[in-house]
């Protein structure tokens, strides 16, 4: 059985690690499943600083940092660096969308660098950008709950 690769934005660590009762049950399928070997979750370096604090939402007390500093040791997640060829995707992507703020182009261009077939994320401007880059093309999404026959963005036929 091949392992499946996704990649997490930020918003999906923050959403489990404060308990989003909105999205807690959509990443602990996906965690669940990494746990069990079925998975590598890839992220970019940038998400140990990013996962503090996402635009909007309250900011993770410093008690937590044992448990984010653990959660992100798990052998299921892969941290990619931010290098100069993600930089120069990054600024590439935010060139060809305006509104693309530099985190997350930095987020969409790791994943497409990396060969990720699917993103999952909580940010509906990233999830426009769904298929439209990537070879494969990089599917953005939410991360789904107990898919019952489908698998992270595959779709029933």
């Amino acid at each position: 059985m091949t392992k499946k690769v996704v990649y997490w934005d930020a918003n999906c660590f923050l959403g489990l690690l404060q308990n989003e009762a909105e999205k807690v049950a959509r990443c602990r399928y996906t965690t669940e499943q990494a746990e069990q070997g079925n998975l590598l979750i890839i992220t970019s370096a940038i998400t140990f600083i990013e996962v503090i604090k996402i635009k909007g939402k309250p900011k993770l007390k410093r008690s937590a940092e044992n448990t984010i500093r653990q959660f992100f040791e798990n052998p299921f997640i892969y941290i990619h660096d931010v290098d100069r060829e993600v930089g120069i995707k990054a600024r590439d992507l935010m060139w060809k969308h305006a509104g693309l703020k530099p985190k997350d182009a930095i987020h969409v261009a790791t994943a497409i660098l990396r060969k990720v077939p699917i993103m999952h994320t909580f940010d509906d401007d990233l999830i426009k950008l769904s298929g439209k880059y990537g070879d494969p093309r990089l599917i953005i999404c939410q991360p789904e709950k107990n898919p019952q026959g489908r698998l992270f963005g595959d779709q029933e036929t």
